[in-house]
Protein backbone atom coordinates (compact mmCIF):
# COMPACT_ATOMS: atom_id res chain seq x y z
CA UNK A 1 0.00 0.00 0.00
CA UNK A 2 1.59 3.51 -0.41
CA UNK A 3 2.48 6.43 1.86
CA UNK A 4 4.06 9.64 1.05
CA UNK A 5 5.24 12.59 2.61
CA UNK A 6 4.31 15.87 2.20
CA UNK A 7 5.13 19.08 3.40
CA UNK A 8 3.16 21.95 4.79
CA UNK A 9 3.56 25.18 3.15
CA UNK A 10 4.19 27.73 5.52
CA UNK A 11 5.86 25.62 8.88
CA UNK A 12 7.61 22.59 6.95
CA UNK A 13 5.79 19.92 8.85
CA UNK A 14 5.49 16.57 7.90
CA UNK A 15 2.52 14.83 6.66
CA UNK A 16 2.08 11.41 6.08
CA UNK A 17 -0.72 10.96 2.99
CA UNK A 18 -1.87 7.31 1.79
CA UNK A 19 -3.26 3.68 2.97
CA UNK A 20 -0.26 2.78 4.90
CA UNK A 21 0.11 6.25 6.93
CA UNK A 22 -1.86 4.57 9.55
CA UNK A 23 -4.29 7.74 10.48
CA UNK A 24 -7.43 9.05 9.29
CA UNK A 25 -6.66 10.92 6.30
CA UNK A 26 -9.37 13.67 5.27
CA UNK A 27 -9.12 15.30 2.01
CA UNK A 28 -10.71 17.99 0.25
CA UNK A 29 -10.76 18.17 -3.10
CA UNK A 30 -11.73 20.87 -6.19
CA UNK A 31 -12.17 20.02 -9.51
CA UNK A 32 -12.70 22.59 -12.26
CA UNK A 33 -11.14 21.18 -15.51
CA UNK A 34 -14.39 21.78 -17.62
CA UNK A 35 -17.71 23.08 -17.21
CA UNK A 36 -18.97 21.47 -13.66
CA UNK A 37 -17.41 23.34 -10.05
CA UNK A 38 -16.81 20.36 -7.90
CA UNK A 39 -15.85 20.41 -4.09
CA UNK A 40 -15.59 17.52 -1.77
CA UNK A 41 -14.17 16.02 1.73
CA UNK A 42 -13.32 12.09 1.71
CA UNK A 43 -12.01 10.22 4.39
CA UNK A 44 -9.15 7.72 3.58
CA UNK A 45 -10.38 7.69 -0.54
CA UNK A 46 -13.50 5.82 -0.07
CA UNK A 47 -15.48 7.27 2.09
CA UNK A 48 -17.73 10.24 0.57
CA UNK A 49 -18.38 12.87 3.47
CA UNK A 50 -19.56 15.89 1.26
CA UNK A 51 -19.54 15.72 -2.83
CA UNK A 52 -21.23 19.28 -3.91
CA UNK A 53 -20.89 19.68 -7.92
CA UNK A 54 -22.40 23.26 -9.62
CA UNK A 55 -22.99 21.75 -13.36
CA UNK A 56 -22.99 24.82 -16.42
CA UNK A 57 -24.86 22.88 -18.72
CA UNK A 58 -27.71 24.94 -18.66
CA UNK A 59 -25.29 27.76 -19.63
CA UNK A 60 -23.62 26.32 -22.53
CA UNK A 61 -26.41 24.70 -24.42
CA UNK A 62 -27.29 27.67 -26.23
CA UNK A 63 -23.27 27.35 -27.72
CA UNK A 64 -23.75 23.97 -28.38
CA UNK A 65 -20.71 22.75 -26.27
CA UNK A 66 -18.74 24.24 -23.62
CA UNK A 67 -17.16 27.75 -23.82
CA UNK A 68 -13.68 28.26 -22.34
CA UNK A 69 -13.71 31.61 -21.46
CA UNK A 70 -17.28 31.14 -20.31
CA UNK A 71 -16.87 28.30 -18.26
CA UNK A 72 -13.95 30.25 -16.30
CA UNK A 73 -15.77 33.23 -15.18
CA UNK A 74 -18.30 30.64 -14.20
CA UNK A 75 -16.25 29.06 -12.15
CA UNK A 76 -14.93 32.28 -10.48
CA UNK A 77 -18.39 32.85 -9.60
CA UNK A 78 -19.10 29.53 -8.47
CA UNK A 79 -15.91 27.88 -6.30
CA UNK A 80 -16.27 29.96 -2.92
CA UNK A 81 -20.13 28.69 -2.65
CA UNK A 82 -19.17 25.00 -3.43
CA UNK A 83 -16.20 25.10 -1.10
CA UNK A 84 -18.29 26.58 1.49
CA UNK A 85 -21.09 23.92 0.69
CA UNK A 86 -18.30 20.79 1.12
CA UNK A 87 -17.41 22.07 4.49
CA UNK A 88 -21.21 22.65 5.59
CA UNK A 89 -22.42 19.34 4.04
CA UNK A 90 -19.51 17.67 6.09
CA UNK A 91 -19.94 19.05 9.24
CA UNK A 92 -16.02 19.68 9.41
CA UNK A 93 -13.77 23.10 9.66
CA UNK A 94 -10.62 23.48 7.75
CA UNK A 95 -8.01 22.53 10.97
CA UNK A 96 -10.12 19.16 10.07
CA UNK A 97 -8.47 18.47 6.88
CA UNK A 98 -5.08 16.65 6.51
CA UNK A 99 -4.25 18.04 3.11
CA UNK A 100 -5.88 20.03 0.04
CA UNK A 101 -6.21 18.72 -3.53
CA UNK A 102 -7.14 19.93 -7.29
CA UNK A 103 -6.92 19.05 -10.24
CA UNK A 104 -4.31 20.75 -12.20
CA UNK A 105 -5.11 18.81 -15.68
CA UNK A 106 -5.65 17.70 -18.54
CA UNK A 107 -8.88 20.02 -18.97
CA UNK A 108 -9.25 23.83 -20.04
CA UNK A 109 -6.43 26.10 -18.63
CA UNK A 110 -8.33 29.37 -17.05
CA UNK A 111 -11.17 26.57 -15.54
CA UNK A 112 -7.95 24.55 -13.85
CA UNK A 113 -6.51 27.68 -12.78
CA UNK A 114 -9.64 28.66 -10.67
CA UNK A 115 -9.62 25.63 -9.03
CA UNK A 116 -5.96 25.28 -8.34
CA UNK A 117 -5.67 28.34 -7.08
CA UNK A 118 -8.23 27.94 -5.12
CA UNK A 119 -7.11 24.73 -3.49
CA UNK A 120 -3.40 26.53 -3.07
CA UNK A 121 -4.94 29.15 -1.44
CA UNK A 122 -6.93 26.64 1.27
CA UNK A 123 -3.30 25.11 1.84
CA UNK A 124 -1.77 28.12 2.23
CA UNK A 125 -4.15 29.56 4.52
CA UNK A 126 -4.34 26.80 6.54
CA UNK A 127 -0.83 25.34 6.43
CA UNK A 128 -1.74 22.06 5.00
CA UNK A 129 -0.04 20.07 2.06
CA UNK A 130 -1.13 20.87 -1.51
CA UNK A 131 -2.03 17.86 -3.29
CA UNK A 132 -2.10 18.28 -7.75
CA UNK A 133 -4.01 15.34 -9.15
CA UNK A 134 -4.29 14.36 -12.40
CA UNK A 135 -7.67 14.29 -13.93
CA UNK A 136 -7.73 11.45 -15.74
CA UNK A 137 -5.85 9.22 -12.76
CA UNK A 138 -8.99 10.14 -10.85
CA UNK A 139 -11.53 9.24 -12.97
CA UNK A 140 -10.20 5.57 -12.49
CA UNK A 141 -9.99 6.54 -8.26
CA UNK A 142 -13.96 7.30 -8.65
CA UNK A 143 -13.94 3.29 -8.34
CA UNK A 144 -12.56 3.35 -4.87
CA UNK A 145 -15.60 5.55 -3.71
CA UNK A 146 -17.81 3.65 -1.44
CA UNK A 147 -15.89 0.15 -2.44
CA UNK A 148 -13.50 -2.30 -1.34
CA UNK A 149 -11.72 -2.19 -5.26
CA UNK A 150 -8.13 -3.43 -5.11
CA UNK A 151 -5.32 -3.93 -7.75
CA UNK A 152 -4.78 -5.26 -9.97
CA UNK A 153 -7.68 -4.67 -12.67
CA UNK A 154 -7.85 -3.56 -16.42
CA UNK A 155 -9.45 -0.29 -16.43
CA UNK A 156 -11.66 1.18 -19.50
CA UNK A 157 -11.27 4.91 -19.33
CA UNK A 158 -13.84 6.74 -21.79
CA UNK A 159 -14.62 10.14 -21.56
CA UNK A 160 -15.05 13.31 -23.82
CA UNK A 161 -11.63 13.82 -24.33
CA UNK A 162 -10.41 9.92 -23.90
CA UNK A 163 -10.40 6.80 -24.65
CA UNK A 164 -7.58 4.46 -22.72
CA UNK A 165 -7.19 0.78 -21.53
CA UNK A 166 -5.23 0.83 -18.54
CA UNK A 167 -3.50 -2.17 -17.04
CA UNK A 168 -3.30 -1.16 -13.34
CA UNK A 169 -0.89 -3.86 -11.56
CA UNK A 170 -0.83 -1.82 -8.48
CA UNK A 171 -1.69 1.22 -6.89
CA UNK A 172 1.24 3.29 -8.40
CA UNK A 173 2.00 0.68 -11.34
CA UNK A 174 -0.14 1.10 -14.11
CA UNK A 175 0.68 1.62 -17.55
CA UNK A 176 -1.86 2.33 -21.00
CA UNK A 177 -1.55 -0.62 -23.10
CA UNK A 178 -4.56 1.04 -25.79
CA UNK A 179 -5.74 3.96 -26.40
CA UNK A 180 -7.00 6.25 -29.62
CA UNK A 181 -5.08 7.37 -32.36
CA UNK A 182 -8.18 10.07 -33.20
CA UNK A 183 -11.59 11.28 -31.55
CA UNK A 184 -12.08 9.85 -28.00
CA UNK A 185 -15.07 8.10 -27.67
CA UNK A 186 -17.30 11.05 -25.95
CA UNK A 187 -16.48 13.44 -29.01
CA UNK A 188 -17.41 10.91 -31.65
CA UNK A 189 -20.84 10.22 -29.66
CA UNK A 190 -21.45 14.37 -29.62
CA UNK A 191 -20.36 14.41 -33.27
CA UNK A 192 -22.94 11.69 -33.88
CA UNK A 193 -25.15 13.71 -32.05
CA UNK A 194 -25.00 17.13 -33.94
CA UNK A 195 -25.34 15.10 -37.41
CA UNK A 196 -28.81 13.87 -36.40
CA UNK A 197 -30.19 16.71 -34.81
CA UNK A 198 -29.47 16.19 -30.77
CA UNK A 199 -29.10 18.68 -28.35
CA UNK A 200 -26.23 19.61 -25.97
CA UNK A 201 -25.21 17.40 -24.25
CA UNK A 202 -25.04 15.48 -27.11
CA UNK A 203 -23.70 11.68 -26.11
CA UNK A 204 -26.26 11.94 -22.90
CA UNK A 205 -29.18 12.33 -25.54
CA UNK A 206 -27.78 10.42 -28.24
CA UNK A 207 -27.76 7.11 -25.56
CA UNK A 208 -31.54 7.80 -24.47
CA UNK A 209 -32.79 8.01 -27.93
CA UNK A 210 -30.80 4.92 -28.83
CA UNK A 211 -32.90 2.74 -26.32
CA UNK A 212 -35.86 3.35 -28.66
CA UNK A 213 -33.91 2.33 -32.02
CA UNK A 214 -32.85 -1.19 -33.60
CA UNK A 215 -29.12 -1.75 -32.83
CA UNK A 216 -28.81 -3.83 -35.98
CA UNK A 217 -30.83 -1.60 -38.81
CA UNK A 218 -27.51 -0.08 -39.96
CA UNK A 219 -24.10 -1.58 -40.15
CA UNK A 220 -21.23 0.67 -39.62
CA UNK A 221 -17.60 -0.39 -39.81
CA UNK A 222 -14.88 -0.88 -37.69
CA UNK A 223 -11.06 0.35 -37.99
CA UNK A 224 -8.31 -2.55 -38.67
CA UNK A 225 -5.26 -0.98 -36.18
CA UNK A 226 -2.04 -2.91 -36.10
CA UNK A 227 -2.45 -2.29 -31.97
CA UNK A 228 -4.93 -4.66 -31.63
CA UNK A 229 -6.05 -2.47 -27.94
CA UNK A 230 -6.32 0.72 -30.17
CA UNK A 231 -9.00 2.72 -30.94
CA UNK A 232 -10.04 4.95 -34.03
CA UNK A 233 -13.75 6.36 -34.56
CA UNK A 234 -13.17 8.83 -37.27
CA UNK A 235 -13.69 6.51 -40.26
CA UNK A 236 -17.28 6.11 -38.31
CA UNK A 237 -17.75 9.30 -38.04
CA UNK A 238 -17.01 9.36 -41.46
CA UNK A 239 -20.05 6.31 -42.26
CA UNK A 240 -22.53 7.73 -39.90
CA UNK A 241 -22.46 10.98 -42.13
CA UNK A 242 -22.55 8.73 -45.03
CA UNK A 243 -25.31 7.08 -43.95
CA UNK A 244 -27.02 10.03 -42.62
CA UNK A 245 -26.44 11.77 -46.19
CA UNK A 246 -27.80 9.06 -48.06
CA UNK A 247 -31.30 8.33 -45.74
CA UNK A 248 -32.14 11.90 -46.16
CA UNK A 249 -32.25 11.73 -49.83
CA UNK A 250 -34.56 8.74 -49.74
CA UNK A 251 -36.77 9.60 -46.72
CA UNK A 252 -38.79 12.32 -45.81
CA UNK A 253 -38.17 11.36 -42.22
CA UNK A 254 -34.46 10.60 -40.89
CA UNK A 255 -34.85 7.64 -38.49
CA UNK A 256 -32.68 9.02 -36.02
CA UNK A 257 -33.54 6.17 -33.16
CA UNK A 258 -32.21 3.59 -35.84
CA UNK A 259 -29.07 5.29 -36.64
CA UNK A 260 -28.44 6.14 -32.79
CA UNK A 261 -28.97 2.89 -31.83
CA UNK A 262 -26.78 1.41 -34.71
CA UNK A 263 -24.12 3.28 -34.00
CA UNK A 264 -24.15 2.71 -30.49
CA UNK A 265 -24.11 -0.98 -30.90
CA UNK A 266 -20.91 -0.61 -33.08
CA UNK A 267 -18.79 1.61 -30.19
CA UNK A 268 -19.93 -0.21 -27.22
CA UNK A 269 -18.91 -3.68 -28.79
CA UNK A 270 -15.90 -2.24 -29.87
CA UNK A 271 -14.66 -0.88 -26.45
CA UNK A 272 -16.40 -4.13 -24.86
CA UNK A 273 -14.80 -6.74 -27.05
CA UNK A 274 -11.05 -5.30 -26.90
CA UNK A 275 -11.25 -4.27 -23.13
CA UNK A 276 -12.63 -8.14 -22.32
CA UNK A 277 -9.57 -9.37 -24.71
CA UNK A 278 -7.15 -7.67 -23.18
CA UNK A 279 -8.01 -8.37 -19.47
CA UNK A 280 -8.27 -11.95 -20.84
CA UNK A 281 -4.46 -11.56 -22.27
CA UNK A 282 -2.99 -10.81 -19.00
CA UNK A 283 -5.58 -13.09 -16.97
CA UNK A 284 -7.38 -9.84 -15.12
CA UNK A 285 -10.20 -11.05 -13.99
CA UNK A 286 -11.11 -7.47 -12.67
CA UNK A 287 -12.79 -5.01 -15.20
CA UNK A 288 -13.39 -1.27 -14.05
CA UNK A 289 -15.15 1.32 -15.84
CA UNK A 290 -14.36 4.99 -15.93
CA UNK A 291 -15.40 8.31 -17.13
CA UNK A 292 -18.17 10.50 -18.28
CA UNK A 293 -19.05 7.82 -21.12
CA UNK A 294 -19.04 5.02 -18.21
CA UNK A 295 -22.63 6.09 -17.79
CA UNK A 296 -23.60 5.00 -20.94
CA UNK A 297 -26.30 2.44 -20.34
CA UNK A 298 -25.61 0.22 -23.20
CA UNK A 299 -21.68 -0.12 -22.03
CA UNK A 300 -22.70 -0.41 -18.46
CA UNK A 301 -25.43 -3.60 -19.84
CA UNK A 302 -22.32 -5.21 -21.95
CA UNK A 303 -20.18 -4.94 -18.87
CA UNK A 304 -22.15 -5.76 -16.06
CA UNK A 305 -23.46 -9.32 -17.79
CA UNK A 306 -19.87 -10.39 -17.51
CA UNK A 307 -20.42 -10.70 -14.06
CA UNK A 308 -22.20 -14.25 -14.83
CA UNK A 309 -19.14 -15.20 -16.16
CA UNK A 310 -17.15 -15.04 -13.08
CA UNK A 311 -15.69 -11.41 -14.03
CA UNK A 312 -15.34 -8.71 -10.96
CA UNK A 313 -16.85 -5.32 -12.50
CA UNK A 314 -16.98 -2.34 -11.50
CA UNK A 315 -17.99 1.07 -12.60
CA UNK A 316 -18.45 4.33 -10.68
CA UNK A 317 -21.73 5.19 -9.41
CA UNK A 318 -23.69 7.45 -11.41
CA UNK A 319 -22.84 11.05 -9.77
CA UNK A 320 -19.43 10.03 -9.59
CA UNK A 321 -18.73 9.08 -13.61
CA UNK A 322 -19.28 12.73 -14.66
CA UNK A 323 -16.67 15.08 -13.42
CA UNK A 324 -16.59 15.35 -9.71
CA UNK A 325 -14.50 16.17 -6.47
CA UNK A 326 -14.52 12.78 -4.83
CA UNK A 327 -12.39 11.34 -7.38
CA UNK A 328 -9.81 14.15 -6.61
CA UNK A 329 -10.00 13.51 -2.97
CA UNK A 330 -9.39 9.71 -3.66
CA UNK A 331 -6.48 10.03 -6.39
CA UNK A 332 -4.78 12.10 -4.21
CA UNK A 333 -4.65 9.23 -1.36
CA UNK A 334 -4.17 7.02 -3.06
CA UNK A 335 -1.20 8.85 -4.46
CA UNK A 336 -1.87 8.26 -8.30
CA UNK A 337 0.15 10.33 -10.37
CA UNK A 338 -0.06 13.01 -7.20
CA UNK A 339 1.89 16.45 -7.81
CA UNK A 340 2.85 17.98 -4.38
CA UNK A 341 4.47 21.55 -5.06
CA UNK A 342 2.63 24.71 -4.43
CA UNK A 343 5.26 25.29 -7.85
CA UNK A 344 2.87 23.26 -9.72
CA UNK A 345 1.38 24.60 -12.91
CA UNK A 346 -1.81 23.54 -15.03
CA UNK A 347 -1.90 21.36 -18.45
CA UNK A 348 -4.21 21.18 -21.03
CA UNK A 349 -2.94 17.85 -22.35
CA UNK A 350 -1.10 14.63 -21.71
CA UNK A 351 2.48 15.14 -23.28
Amino acid sequence: MPVKEFRTPITNKPVLIGPDSNYDNIIFAIESSCDETAAAIVRNGREVLSNVVASQIKTHIEFGGVVPEVAAREHLEAINVVIAQAFEQAGLKAEDITAFAATVGPGLVGSLLVGMNAGKALAIANDKPFIGVNHLNAHVCANYLNTDLKPPFVALLISGGHTQIIEVKDWLDQRIIGETIDDAIGEAYDKVARLIGLPYPGGVNLDKLAQTGNPNAYKLPEAKLSNEYDFSFSGLKTASLQLIQKLRKNNDTLPTADIAASFQENVTSVLFKKTKKAADNINANTIVLAGGVAANSEIRKKFFALREQGYNIYAPEMKYCTDNASMIASSAYFLANTMDSLDIEVFSRMS
